[in-house]
């Protein structure tokens, strides 16, 4: 899944991230803003666990993300 197109629709997609990350409050994702770094960087900070590990949390949750995800009309071809 392309990056872009889930910092476009972050606002959306907060649901699937507490879903993921439900240490993750608000407000942290209210920071985050869909930022790619941010995110593995509040990760790192409410689990505790290495940069790496978050970035590989993030890479495998990217993998899972659907069209279904995104609202109607934003469907990439």
């Amino acid at each position: 899944m392309n990056w872009e197109r889930i910092e476009g629709n972050w606002k959306q997609l907060t649901g699937k991230v507490k879903e993921q990350w439900g240490k993750l409050t608000d407000n942290d994702l209210d920071i985050v803003a869909g930022r790619r770094d941010h995110l593995a960087g509040k990760i790192q900070e409410r689990y505790g666990v290495a940069k790496e590990d978050a970035e590989k949390q993030l890479a495998a949750w990217e993998l899972t993300a659907t069209d279904a995800w995104f609202p109607t009309g934003n469907q990439t071809k």
